[in-house]
């Protein structure tokens, strides 16, 4: 059931829409070689091969070409820092980054609870321009009791909070302390229609979350093997799973320029990592544990969880989950099952009649590789064209 706190603003800035001769990756397993798309009043009207084009309306020719559903990160770190000052010096740039990347939603997994909030109202309102936000915020699980962790989950549901997070699990098995109050916030938040996400980064951590009632994790865990057993359990629970393949994997080029792998933060990689067991193999496990939750029947979606910039971070995540995964997987992955997560499926994550025109316009079929994913040429939130680089020969 969709949750109160996501009843969509007005868009006012949506536009009647028709474009035509375009490859379109639909995201429910359909691709459409030469469609038009029509949009009216912000959401899909129409979508099919040799769609006739209304006249009247916006006309784009995306020959060569191709549409896919706008890019969902289902947790991730936007506001660094002091919140007031972030809004008021880095608002607006990091917001344009997040739509030139393709994304037009994003869970705020980390941050302050009321800069989350205050950031989704600017730019609901049209004060700033950005992807949706949907805002969330953590209970701490590691401290305080039962009734203190319910009080706290009351109070962010108040502010207008609809997803609550919490510490991460650590890899060892959860302890008597996380295990109580996790339980409290999770029936505290059946009552309070809010909804449960935890940072699960081992399979005992995991299998603990969902044996507590948890319906979302965040992580694919990267301290030791999950077995068929445990991914069929999470599955049969109907519990949805975020990738952040990503972190143990070395990146590089994005803090320096020097051709050195760090870590996500910029720290030393394999050295830094968080809690690491060593040589990086946080990498092998993520991967692998993506393909035994995937294989048994786990909806698994798109998640980053870092707060680097956005392109580089979209590409860090993908060529990771290209290790295991086909485009084909890749897309469904980004588009229903990230909608899923963030509980927005019957809105987005598809370009189907009767959905937001939440649009990515890219130059080259994703289908050929995910590097194809890297270069938006137009980006469409809700029928408004929020990027066009068209114009500027890119």
């Amino acid at each position: 059931m969709m949750l109160a706190s996501l009843a969509l603003p007005c868009l006012a800035g949506s536009q009647d829409l028709v474009i035509s001769n375009a490859r379109i990756i639909v995201g429910n397993g359909t691709v459409i070689d030469s469609g038009t798309l029509v949009v009216r009043s912000g959401r899909i009207a129409s979508v099919g091969a040799g769609t006739a084009a209304p006249a009247g309306v916006r006309q784009i020719d995306a020959r060569g070409m191709t549409l896919m559903p706008g890019f969902i990160d289902g947790h991730r770190h936007i506001i660094s820092g002091n919140a007031d000052q972030w809004l008021t010096d880095q608002a607006a740039q990091r917001m344009q980054e997040f739509l030139e990347a393709g994304y037009t939603t994003l869970l705020a997994g980390g941050g302050p609870a009321e800069g989350n909030l205050e950031l989704k109202r600017r730019i609901d309102s049209g004060a700033l321009k950005g992807p949706r936000v949907i805002p969330a915020a953590q209970v701490n699980l590691n401290m305080g009791t039962p009734e203190q962790a319910r009080a706290e989950l009351r109070r962010l549901v108040a502010l207008g909070i609809r997803f609550i997070g919490e510490e991460t699990i650590n890899p060892k098995p959860p302890t008597p302390t996380q295990i109580e109050n996790l339980r409290a916030i999770v029936d505290e938040s059946k009552k309070a229609g809010a909804l449960v996400m935890v940072h699960a980064v081992s399979p005992q951590a995991m299998i603990a979350a969902v044996d507590a009632g948890v319906p979302l994790l965040v992580h694919t865990p990267h301290f030791g093997w999950v077995t068929d057993e445990e991914a069929r359990k999470v599955a049969a629970a109907g519990v949805l799973n975020l990738s952040t393949t990503a972190f143990g994997v070395p990146l590089f080029d994005a803090f320096r320029q020097d051709n050195v792998p760090t870590f996500r933060d910029g720290k030393r990689w394999p050295e830094d990592i968080i809690d690491g067991e060593g040589r990086g193999r946080e990498a092998g496990y993520k991967a692998v544990n993506a393909r035994t939750l995937w294989d048994n029947g786990v909806v698994y979606g798109f998640g980053t969880d870092t707060g680097y910039l956005p392109v580089k971070g979209l590409a860090q995540e993908l060529k990771t989950l290209n290790l295991m995964f086909s485009m084909k997987d890749i897309v469904k992955l980004m588009g229903p099952n990230s909608a899923a997560f963030v509980q927005m499926g019957k809105d987005i994550g598809t370009l189907e009649a009767g959905k937001l025109a939440d649009i990515v316009v890219l130059p080259a079929s994703p289908l050929d590789g995910y590097w194809n994913l890297l270069n938006a040429m137009m980006v469409i939130k809700g029928g408004e064209v929020v990027v066009d680089k068209r114009a500027a020969g890119r």
